[in-house]
């Protein structure tokens, strides 16, 4: 088992540390795949806590913080972000731990990783398994937010527009103290211009690049953009299959973690079954 839970870092090639995590509870005779999650845009890998028990005993859990987030280091201003070097640090991690591929996990803005990803590097990917995530931040509302957050500040804006991420009458109001204060440990500037970037990128035609098997979960009541976003995702992609969570607004990745989980292992179970 290798430091399980522990935080780790590397150094990208643009000088940028990574951290990362790795938990491994499969039997040890038994060789394991690798399961890699990417989290959403202002969340970190602790934001996957609930989903980690379960997981760890049927895969090599591998979760990163996107650069920025959670551990790893804010990168300066210049060179701007881009969803290109993004996909290149997930690569860079692969490499450093001798993966030739793995299955992704994708929450949200870390399901656009995922998907660019297959497209560039599609030896890397096994999988795709997309929560909430839509082709790019383009066709949505997001760029609404930037001059609200900052005005308001990260933490009061989502305080504010909660009920756009969890349905507040099924929701532990501690789950959503502990999003809220996850969400306002990130750097408000680089914040703005992540999803900045992300509201100008919207990849539908070239979603017919993305060749392995890919899980699209929808979120049933999406506020992100709304549920029409999701429709060029199953008419494009090749080998796709499709859930929607009814009545669950964007974050359902933190409301509804078992489900979640339970999906991820029974679709990887039908596809990849021996």
């Amino acid at each position: 088992m290798e430091d399980a839970g522990r935080m780790q870092t590397f150094r990208t090639s643009d000088g940028i540390d990574i951290a990362y995590c790795i938990d491994d509870f499969t039997d040890p005779w038994k060789k394991a795949d690798t399961l890699v999650l990417l989290h959403s845009a202002m969340a970190n890998a602790q934001r996957f806590y609930a989903w980690v028990p379960k997981l760890s005993r049927h895969y090599r859990v591998l979760r990163m913080d996107l650069r920025g987030h959670g551990a790893s280091e804010v990168p300066p201003a210049k060179p701007a972000l881009t969803i290109a070097r993004l996909v290149q640090d997930t690569v860079e991690m692969l490499d450093r731990l001798g993966l030739e591929s793995a299955h992704f996990v994708g929450n949200s803005a870390g399901g656009y990783v995922v998907q660019n990803l297959a497209m560039s590097h599609p030896s890397r990917i096994k999988s795709a398994l997309l929560f909430g995530s839509t082709p790019g931040l383009k066709n949505t509302q997001a760029a609404s937010w930037l001059p609200q957050v900052a005005e308001k500040g990260l933490r009061t804006f989502l305080a504010e527009t909660i009920d756009d991420r969890f349905d507040l009458d099924q929701t532990d109001p501690g789950l959503v103290e502990f999003f809220l204060d996850q969400c306002a440990t990130n750097d408000t500037a680089f914040i703005g211009r992540f999803i900045g970037h992300m509201t100008t990128l919207d990849w539908s035609d070239h979603l017919g690049e993305i060749r392995c098997p890919t899980l699209i979960v929808m979120p049933g009541a999406e506020t992100v953009g709304g549920t029409g976003n999701y429709d060029v995702m199953r008419e494009t992609i090749p080998d796709n299959a499709f859930l929607s969570y009814e009545g669950l607004p964007h974050n359902i990745c933190d409301a509804v973690p078992d489900r979640c989980v339970d999906d991820v292992l029974a679709f990887l179970e039908r596809r990849f079954s021996n």
